[in-house]
């Protein structure tokens, strides 16, 4: 199994004269197939979901052979709701994955985990949401909140109540190659997206990958 070691996750900068390369995270990826999609189009990480009561839940065997086969280039990220500190990064362990996304990242505070390795995800409704970001040492993922639901709503919140937020952040919700766009604009370290590139929960389409891709591209 290969092992990737990165200083921070935020450690990418562009090279000089260049512009800001937009990163994107294909998460709720459950096969091979969509994986190797992803990181052939250019994804700058892969997410799988740990959660048992998500449409896109992947056993931690399924995602340690993934994680196995692709490219160290690709950051691979687990996505945990209700786990306790100790059960996340024994799973992040046992896969060989590179980050953990997590709810409830006040909690993590005192565990004792490298902050580096810990995406702290936020479901936003209004700005207080996001105000929660500004002092934990975590990078922030933003996304919708849906009652009953742990991301993957498809839907969006008010992109507009993240301007004025100064820290790199993740942003997700929503995402869909006809929107793309207006996501980069904000500027975000990284787009997380899901739901935006399925054909149905859990399996992605690959014209509609191609074409979201196609799209960043063209405004980078």
């Amino acid at each position: 199994m290969s092992h990737r070691s990165y200083n921070s996750y935020t450690s990418y900068p562009p090279a000089p004269g260049c512009p800001m390369k937009t990163r994107v995270k294909i998460c709720g990826i459950t096969n091979r197939k969509d994986a190797h999609l992803a990181a052939d189009l250019g994804a700058f990480a892969a997410g799988f979901v740990f959660y048992r009561g998500s449409r896109r839940y992947v056993t931690p065997t399924e995602v340690r052979g993934i994680v196995a086969s692709l490219p160290s280039s690709v950051l691979t990220v687990g996505v945990f709701v209700e786990d306790t500190p100790d059960e996340v990064m024994e799973v992040k362990r046992y896969c060989g994955l590179d980050r953990v996304q997590v709810y409830d990242a006040g909690r993590w505070a005192g565990a004792g985990h490298d902050g580096a390795a810990i995406i702290a995800a936020y479901r936003v409704s209004s700005k207080e949401e996001i105000a929660k970001a500004k002092d934990l040492p975590y990078l922030p993922l933003f996304d919708t909140g849906v009652p009953g639901m742990w991301g993957g709503s498809g839907k969006s919140f008010d992109w507009a109540m993240l301007e004025g937020f100064e820290r790199p952040y993740i942003l997700a919700g929503g995402i869909t190659a006809d929107n793309v766009g207006e996501a980069v604009s904000f500027r975000p370290f990284a787009l997380d997206i899901s739901s935006g590139v399925e054909s149905s929960p859990g399996k992605k389409d690959p014209r509609k990958m191609q074409a979201l891709f196609e799209r960043i591209e063209a405004r980078t």
